[in-house]
């Protein structure tokens, strides 16, 4: 019965969560659905996960340990290069699945060739695992999948670049063949997520949506979200330079010009953004550039009136509150 069900690539980029790793891990092999492949590159973790890896015993499970940190992004893209599945999903080493993730979403790009990804809802988690109901159903509706009709959307630029209601890189399945993970440059850092999502969009395919909660995203310290956030200087500057370079591609492309004007405010915004870390970071000159580039095109921007206007008060350069 296995070999009758395409193979699936799981994908499990890690770095130093051991705790986490495991889990997540667990989530993977006991999966329902039993075709799979489960990929596991670690980013040199100061201590190796092998023996972690190892005590599973599971001959589906392959795992490389990098000999340097190459950063999230290429050990990521290193991992997607050596999934062998029809399908592939990408798994973070702090989130989990249930146990009938994959074969909830496995028949719906199965019946459907016009397909390139099938995506669910998710739970919000804390760092002990415990499901959060508040942060899971502010998250549903931040993304707009609470309103989202299930089954077919084609096409779907709107929900997955506008919305964003398609977490790539955590509650999504895609079809492997249709991805060519050589053309996801090394610019887009942490968004790549957002960027393979543009990818399938402009395919020409479409995505199913299943509206269950599936998997489970774990909101904590040490996430992207929160790591770019204010008390990170360098994870917020890695991230605007991510938007930036990621709006841009979005604004030119003809195929999804019909949102171009959401695009060249969030392309702004990422200019502010810059901006104020590169201010916090002490680089003044260049954060000015930014800053004035971002003013000369809004006809008014509150935000980046201040942070402007900070730069030429040297006493706050060292104020680590100017983002708020």
């Amino acid at each position: 019965m296995q070999h009758s069900q395409p193979l699936v690539s799981v994908v499990i980029p890690t770095y130093n969560r051991p705790e986490y790793l495991q889990q997540a891990i667990a989530s993977a092999v006991n999966q329902t659905y039993k075709n799979i492949e489960i990929i596991i590159s670690d980013n040199c973790s100061p201590e190796s996960p092998q023996k972690l890896v190892e005590s599973f015993a599971d001959p589906r499970i392959r795992f490389w340990r990098q000999p340097q940190n190459l950063g999230m992004i290429a050990n990521q893209m290193y991992a997607f290069k050596m999934a062998r599945g029809k399908y592939l999903a990408s798994l973070h080493d702090d989130d989990m699945w249930n146990q009938d993730f994959l074969d909830k979403l496995v028949p719906h790009l199965e019946a459907n060739s016009n397909l390139i990804l099938a995506f669910c809802d998710q739970y919000i988690i804390d760092a002990e695992s415990k499901i959060n109901n508040t942060k899971t159903e502010v998250n549903t509706r931040s993304y707009k999948r609470n309103k989202l009709a299930p089954g077919v959307h084609q096409p779907f630029s709107k929900i997955g670049l506008i919305d964003k209601s398609i977490a790539t890189a955590a509650a999504c399945l895609i079809r492997n063949n249709l991805i060519d993970w050589d053309s996801i440059p090394a610019e887009v850092g942490g968004m790549w997520d957002l960027y393979l999502t543009y990818l399938c969009c402009i395919s020409g395919y479409g995505a199913y949506y299943h509206p269950e909660k599936l998997t489970l995203y774990r909101d904590h310290e040490q996430t992207d979200t929160k790591l770019s956030g204010s008390k990170n200087v360098q994870a917020k500057i890695r991230k605007a330079k991510s938007e930036l370079f990621c709006y841009k591609i979005f604004i030119e492309d003809h195929r999804i010009q019909e949102f171009k004007t959401y695009f060249q405010k969030k392309w702004l915004e990422s200019h502010t953004t810059l901006g104020i870390g590169l201010l916090r970071n002490q680089q003044t000159e260049l954060a000015r550039s930014y800053l004035w580039q971002a003013l000369r095109q809004q006809k008014f921007n509150f935000r980046t009136i201040v942070a402007l206007t900070l730069s030429f008060i040297p006493k706050i350069l060292a104020n680590p509150e100017i983002s708020k």
